[in-house]
This record gives structure tokens, C-alpha cells and sequence, in this order.
């Protein structure tokens, strides 16, 4: 610990030195979540630097959103094909098939476009990140950097976070707009619908605070994703083993806390809307 850890990381440090005799356990909490505070704090303090490393974080948007497009586009296809396809056959027997390309919009907008997007992305991103620090730990590139000088955390985690941030929210949005195209092709599979008459139905009963909370959540899906995955890799232990497990974990523990945020997030949404 230094004079720059902050106060709360040092409490959390010392219970867990205190803590040791009452077994590992309760010591390893206190311990661990001492160091994800502190793990955070560098990260926003390194964040708002004048070296702000720009270069790097424009090319972590590139790796993160563009190579993970064709995912995200199938993906989008196939849950506004499938939610169509399913709900078609319901809605026919209420009389109410002209609701369709509402409730699909809604439906994708709401919930299932950003949740979804953001577990593949857990997967794809969380892990990639993992692997990725978790290998440089292991052969001691990150210890190099630490000897020569560089920072790690402002050239290898800073811009991976925030390029999670802003890209997942991106690809959100577009994994619902290829969600409802997908909704329209299943439309027609046993009907004959327009694109234009689909789109007017479908956005006339999506609101303004349908759209905002389900934007602003992603963004705190990509932070998690994205802190997530650098925590597990740079904290990854020695050996070749270690950055399975880093990947792994990465995943796991993102996917969870995705689903923490939506539940937060949709029970906010309840109170404002209320």
C-alpha cells in the first residue's frame, strides 16, 4: 500500500491481514475486494491523465466492435426471427397479430437486445481480454513494463476498459435495429408485410423512456465487461493454467454481473416510470 491507496482499499487490506487467523476464507474476501477497489481506482485515476493513450484506445474500438460485428449481426437476426416466428402463432389466435412488430420492438429494445448482446459480448470480449493480459502476466511482459517505466494500467487497461464502455452500447443498438429487419423477414414467412408499414407499427408504441434506460444500462454492461475481464487477466496467477482460468472466470463472472446490472437497472426503470 502507498500514500495514494485509497482509504477504503487500506481498510479492506488490513481486515484482511487481521482476518488470517479466522481461515483463509474470510481473509481472502477482505483481501480481494481490497484489491478490486484499488484495481478501480487506478484505473479512473489513470484515466484522467494528460497521457491519455488515444491511439491505443481508438484500436481497442476497432478489435472490440468491428470483429465482433459478424457476431453481433447474426445474433440480431436471429433473435428478431425467432421472437417473431414464436409469437406469431399466439397473437393470431388473440386477434391481435397487428401488435407484432410492436411488441417485437419493445421486446428487443427493452431487454432482450441489450441483454443478450451483452452476454455474447461477455463471452467474446471478457474472454478475449482475459486471455489476452492473462498471457502477458504469465511471460512477464507486464512485469517488463513495470521495470522499463511504463505504465500497464495506462496502456494496456485504461483503453480496453473504455473502448468496452463506448463499443458495447454501439453494437446494442445495432444488434436491435437487425433484430426488428429479422422480425420483419419472419413476418413474411407466412405473411406479406411491408418494410414501411412494419416499421410504422413497430416503432408507433416505443417511447422515448423505452429507449433511454435500456441505452444508458449498456453502458454499464460494457464497464463491467471491460473491468472484468482486465481484472482477472492482470491479476492472472503463474503459469500456462492460469490463463484458462482467467479467461474463464472473466466470462463467468461478467455474464453474472450483466444480469446483477439488468435487474438493477429494470427496477430503477420501474420507479422513475411509475
Amino acid at each position: 500500500m502507498t500514500t495514494k491507496t485509497p482509504f477504503i482499499a487500506k481498510q479492506f487490506t488490513i481486515a484482511g491481514e487481521k482476518t488470517i487467523l479466522f481461515g483463509h476464507w474470510w481473509s481472502g474476501i477482505f483481501l480481494t475486494t481490497g484489491t478490486i477497489i484499488l484495481f478501480i481506482y487506478d484505473t479512473l485515476r489513470e484515466t484522467f491523465t494528460r497521457d491519455f493513450e488515444f491511439r491505443e484506445f481508438a484500436y481497442q474500438c476497432y478489435k472490440i466492435g468491428y470483429k465482433t460485428l459478424p457476431l453481433i449481426s447474426l445474433t440480431g437476426l436471429i433473435m428478431g426471427l425467432v421472437l417473431t416466428i414464436q409469437s406469431r402463432p399466439v397473437l393470431i389466435n388473440f386477434g391481435a397479430v397487428s401488435m407484432l412488430p410492436g411488441m417485437v420492438a419493445v421486446s428487443l429494445i427493452r431487454e432482450m437486445g441489450p441483454v443478450i448482446t451483452a452476454l455474447i459480448c461477455a463471452g467474446k470480449i471478457g474472454s478475449g481480454i482475459g486471455a489476452e493480459l492473462g498471457s502477458m502476466r504469465v511471460t512477464e511482459q507486464i512485469d517488463a513494463m513495470e521495470v522499463s517505466s511504463t505504465n500497464p494500467m495506462r496502456f494496456l487497461v485504461v483503453p480496453k476498459v473504455w473502448a468496452a464502455t463506448l463499443m458495447i452500447p454501439i453494437l446494442v443498438l445495432y444488434a436491435d435495429f437487425l433484430g426488428i429487419m429479422g422480425s420483419w423477414a419472419g413476418a413474411n414467412i407466412k405473411g406479406d408485410v411491408s418494410l414501411i408499414l412494419f416499421l410504422s407499427q413497430a416503432f408507433r408504441v416505443v417511447e422515448f423512456i423505452d429507449f433511454l434506460p435500456a441505452v444508458v444500462k449498456t453502458f454499464f454492461f460494457g464497464a463491467v465487461i471491460g473491468m472484468v475481464g482486465c481484472y482477472k487477466g492482470y491479476n492472472t496467477g503463474r503459469g500456462t493454467e492460469s490463463v484458462g482460468l482467467a479467461a474463464n472466470s472473466a466470462v463467468v463472472i461478467s455474464s453474472v454481473l450483466v444480469i446483477v446490472v439488468d435487474a438493477f437497472a429494470v427496477q430503477i426503470t420501474d420507479m422513475i416510470t411509475k
